[in-house]
């Protein structure tokens, strides 16, 4: 759907901070939950609207749907063709869409990463907020720090809030990096190439996912230093 594919182009921005990014995916999940909860209606008269407009025969929306099978046509007697479209297409596009959300930013990873944002040393810290640190150590490190630490923590200890940057660098990366990589493996290890060794396969990756690292490599210095090589 349009708007995810929207959040999905914001987070791939390599100029995105932390904080801009779950504030995208809060909107982004609320705008799926009023579309699911009002928006057929909406939605629909548009379709109607298009087909119109464009001379194209829309179904009698009230007619019964029909259900086909190898055996024969069956009909379902509560199924209209309207029904089928809003429950089993519309409303079930946008459950799908929102559960792929929660599970990958869930309430408690959008909370951690939200706070997190508080450490960033950009511009001077701007993002600081003396009140995100003891919650951050409190909610998602309380094996980490004792009831003094999070009062010391208030106070901005040197050595308590080392020790907090270093567990959030210790946070999961994202999978999007994985999944990255997977897709580009088809276009490096092909059948023509199935015996690569994995070192060579890595560093084959690393420059066809970072292209930005071979721009400025240039190909007469490459050739040189494999005659160098002998």
């Amino acid at each position: 759907m349009g708007v995810t594919n929207g959040l999905c182009r914001a987070l791939q921005n390599k100029f995105q901070d932390i904080l801009t990014a779950m504030n995208l995916v809060r909107s982004t999940k609320d705008v799926l939950k009023k579309l699911r909860l009002g928006g057929w209606d909406i939605f629909f008269e548009e379709v109607e609207s298009f087909c119109k407009k464009h001379d194209i025969d829309m179904p009698d929306m009230n007619a019964l749907y029909k259900i086909g099978t190898r055996r024969s046509c069956q009909k379902c007697d509560d199924i209209t063709i309207e029904h089928h479209y809003q429950v089993d297409l519309f409303n079930d596009t946008i459950d799908y869409q929102l559960e792929k959300l929660n599970t990958r930013f869930s309430y408690g990873t959008i909370e951690l990463l939200t706070l997190s944002f508080a450490l960033d040393p950009s511009n001077d810290f701007k993002a600081f907020k003396i009140d995100d640190i003891p919650k951050l150590a409190e909610k998602f490190y309380p094996g980490d720090f004792t009831s003094k630490d999070l009062h010391l923590l208030r106070a901005q200890t040197y050595y308590l809030i080392d020790r907090l940057i270093c567990l959030v660098l210790t946070l999961p990366v994202s999978g999007a990096t994985t999944e990255q990589t997977f897709s580009a493996m088809k276009h490096i290890k092909t059948i023509l190439r199935n015996k690569m060794e994995d070192e060579y396969l890595t560093d084959s990756l690393i420059v066809y996912i970072k292209k930005e690292l071979s721009m400025d490599i240039d190909s007469d210095s490459i050739i040189t230093d494999f005659e160098k090589l002998k």
